[in-house]
């Protein structure tokens, strides 16, 4: 209803572009709602929209109608802001991505839990990188006659079955990260070190290349950039114009 709204206020003005404050994050909702309704929408980054509403307003307190007006601004007076296109392959990396992240570090929560355990039931302690099998043969060699030793190695064959559910759960999400950066058509995971994980973590950070008007701008936001100025200080030439670096 919301968005039906804003369209009928401006339905007056046919040739419209609409500018979203950080439609990447809590802004996605809105600009892909009217991304689906056929409207051109704009990002505005928030720390633009922030700068010009201090300069407004001579301080940075943001209402609904400052925010507005700063967006607004910004919208108007950048020329090169990156246009919001309608989620699609990205986004599902992103999403997979951020899955297998939650499944990995759900694991190392697993195993440090059922290592704490083994280190009380085994005699000489259990290795710090535990694999479900080995996990399986030391637990079970204890056979703890107490009542608090047998509620440990419950509580340990506990945690073992979610250690392998984990695995198998991380295997899953690993073919399918596989799948879909194959879809992609990327070839990053034929550079050595980069497997699916890696590189839909990549694709999904990078995401469309073209927002970054050069390869300086695109260096300067991975963090390569200072690695260009130690290589230009050991002698190698400038940055020829146009912002292009000459060591890429």
């Amino acid at each position: 209803m919301a968005t039906r709204a804003m369209r009928d206020a401006v339905a007056r003005w046919p040739e419209r572009v609409w500018a979203v404050e950080g439609s990447a994050g809590i802004g996605r909702h809105l600009a892909q709602r009217l991304i689906a309704d056929g409207e051109a929408v704009v990002d505005v980054p928030a720390k633009l929209s922030a700068r010009v509403r201090v300069f407004s307003t001579g301080q940075g307190r943001k209402t609904d109608a400052t925010g507005a007006h700063s967006i607004a601004l910004v919208a108007a007076r950048t020329p090169d802001l990156a246009a919001v296109a309608e989620d699609g392959a990205v986004a599902a990396l992103r999403l997979l991505a951020g899955r297998h992240d939650e499944l990995a570090a759900h694991r190392v929560q697993t195993v440090t839990r059922l290592h704490r355990l083994l280190l009380e039931l085994v005699p000489g302690g259990a290795p710090v990188f535990l694999s479900a099998l080995q996990a399986k043969a030391l637990l079970a060699t204890a056979r703890p006659r107490d009542v608090a030793g047998r509620t440990r190695r419950a509580m340990a064959a506990e945690l073992l079955a979610g250690l392998v559910a984990a695995d198998r759960r991380l295997k899953a999400s690993e073919k399918r990260l596989r799948e879909a950066v194959t879809a992609t058509g990327s070839q990053l995971m034929g550079l050595y070190g980069l497997g699916p994980v890696g590189s839909a973590r990549l694709l999904a950070d990078t995401d469309d290349i073209t927002r970054f008007p050069t390869r300086a701008r695109f260096a300067s936001w991975n963090g390569t950039a200072p690695h260009r100025c130690l290589l230009r200080r050991a002698g190698t030439p400038p940055p020829v114009p146009g912002g292009e670096p000459a060591d890429l």
